[in-house]
């Protein structure tokens, strides 16, 4: 039976109808592979958790809140804290996604003990069902530890944006040969470490083909190929809110221009004195005799 979702504008909570809708797991998207593809956006809000959490399979807390929310100039800033509090709000505000929790620089790299410790915070203090964690085959002994101890991993290769004063910028990935088959011998590692799901970040799109090709687990693209398993977008990007997005980002609405519409008409309205009207008052009630 198909569940229909509705919003429920008393409480601002999303909630499913006629009766509550079991959370997609970890082994469903898992077994996603090749079949319908997956639909992921990031999340930083419960608020946006309810919007989005009716359209989307997946809802990822990336550290990409850094420069979405913070105004960071790089995800390098993030803490765990952060990660923690935004990833408990996601969840708060889903009811049929499965969250994933990006782990932020320096909080697992060390090595697969402190990694664990990572997520296993990240776990507890939020509810996801899943983290998130960078790099290739350097990682791959840390995915199999974490994902042997009943963690959840999706794994991230190509372009990873915490490792990017290394990379020397953001540009594509896999153009020479040599990048090509390496990020290639990443996807395969990372895929037989356990990785559940991985993305697939800023590639050339015949090498974002060949991973999805070669690996077991499903492919979730974000500046990569329509051919991977799913796809990515950082959700302020999707709807229009920067006035300068990458290449790989297609705008599904331009929210900046509606919100400072917005802005504007209520600024006018406050200095001409039209707001609030007698809509937005409070009267006096009548005595009750």
């Amino acid at each position: 039976m198909s569940t229909t979702f509705t919003l429920d504008t008393a409480t601002s909570r999303a909630h499913p109808v006629p009766e509550p809708i079991r959370r997609l797991t970890v082994p469903a998207i898992a077994a996603r592979k090749g079949g319908d593809p997956i639909v992921m956006l990031t999340a930083y809000t419960a608020r946006m958790a309810q919007i989005f959490d009716r359209h989307c399979d997946m809802l990822l807390v990336g550290d990409s809140l850094g420069q979405v929310i913070y105004g960071l100039d790089t995800t390098v800033h993030v803490t765990l804290e952060m990660m923690c509090a935004h990833g408990a709000a996601v969840v708060r505000g889903s009811y049929h996604a499965v969250v994933v929790v990006d782990l932020p620089f320096g909080s697992y790299e060390a090595s697969p003990q402190q990694a664990f410790e990572t997520a296993a915070r990240v776990m507890k203090e939020t509810g996801a069902a899943a983290v998130k964690l960078e790099g290739g085959a350097v990682m791959a002994e840390t995915i199999t530890f974490l994902s042997q101890r009943g963690i959840p991993v999706v794994a991230h290769i190509g372009l990873t944006p915490q490792a990017v004063n290394a990379l020397g910028g953001y540009g594509a990935r896999g153009r020479s040969e040599a990048e090509y088959e390496k990020i290639l011998g990443d996807a395969r590692a990372v895929d037989a470490a356990g990785a559940f799901a991985m993305v697939v970040e800023g590639v050339v799109e015949p090498l974002g083909r060949a991973i999805t090709a070669a690996v077991k687990c499903p492919t979730i693209g974000i500046g990569a190929s329509p051919a991977c398993d799913g796809q990515v977008l950082v959700a302020e990007d999707m709807l229009g809110l920067f006035e300068r997005t990458p290449r790989f980002v297609r705008r599904f609405d331009d929210l900046a221009a509606r919100i400072n519409d917005a802005a504007a008409q209520y600024a006018a309205a406050v200095r001409d004195r039209s707001f609030p009207d007698a809509d937005q008052l409070y009267a006096i009630k009548p005595a009750v005799k």
